[in-house]
């Protein structure tokens, strides 16, 4: 049950993140909902690397700076996604 609860917290954190992080990005109204998750727990499992690669620890609440951290490398992630599918020609 646990792997369980752990894919359906990642699809919630990656649309959560996602969608934050494509507030953050302009142009980004031709990419999917699908898309979207999954640059978002992309950038929520990178983000939280970096996160505790410089000293973030757990904590027992939410964690801003943490969420920060994930929605910038999430829009990182967004922008870079923007940038390449962008050039292709139908």
């Amino acid at each position: 049950m646990s792997i369980l609860w752990a894919i359906i917290s990642a699809i919630i954190t990656g649309l959560i993140v996602g969608a934050l992080a494509r507030l953050i990005v302009p142009g980004t109204k031709g990419i999917s909902i699908l898309m979207t998750i999954l640059l978002g727990i992309a950038g929520a499992v990178v983000g939280s690397l970096v996160y505790g690669f410089f000293g973030g620890r757990d904590t027992s609440g939410i964690d801003w700076i943490r969420l920060v951290v994930e929605v910038i490398t999430a829009a990182i992630f967004v922008w870079i996604y923007v940038r390449v599918a962008g050039k292709k020609t139908a």
